[in-house]
């Protein structure tokens, strides 16, 4: 599996911006996607996560602000949507997909994604 990012930029404070991720490969492999994020000096920390089923699950700090969605249709392509960035949301976003269990579990991992929100 594949996975490539894009749809990070430079906005200002209090801006949106969606990040995209498209899967491809044997994508039937993937049970769950993630989005992660590491800001300069940081550890790389979770975002957001949606399973196939659609359960989702966000960092605390990041509810409400930031959303989690998928290509229900193909299980191809993840999406994050984020509102209200803050000049503290400036990092690079990977994206994440998890391989079923039943697979053998593991992970794969994308590029990633500058988002640079400016005060």
């Amino acid at each position: 599996v594949q996975l490539q990012a894009c749809g990070g930029g430079l906005v200002q404070a209090g801006g949106s911006l969606r990040l995209s991720c498209a899967a491809s490969g044997n994508t039937f492999l993937i049970g769950a996607w993630g989005w992660y994020r590491q800001a300069p000096g940081t550890q790389r920390e979770l975002v957001a996560s949606i399973t196939t089923g659609g359960y989702t699950d966000y960092a605390d700090s990041l509810k409400g602000r930031f959303t989690i969605s998928r290509d229900n249709a193909k299980n191809t392509v993840v999406y994050l949507q984020m509102n209200s960035l803050k000049p503290e949301d400036t990092a690079v976003y990977y994206c994440n997909a998890v391989r079923k269990s039943v697979f053998g579990g593991g992970d794969y991992w994308g590029q990633g994604t500058l988002v640079t929100v400016s005060s």
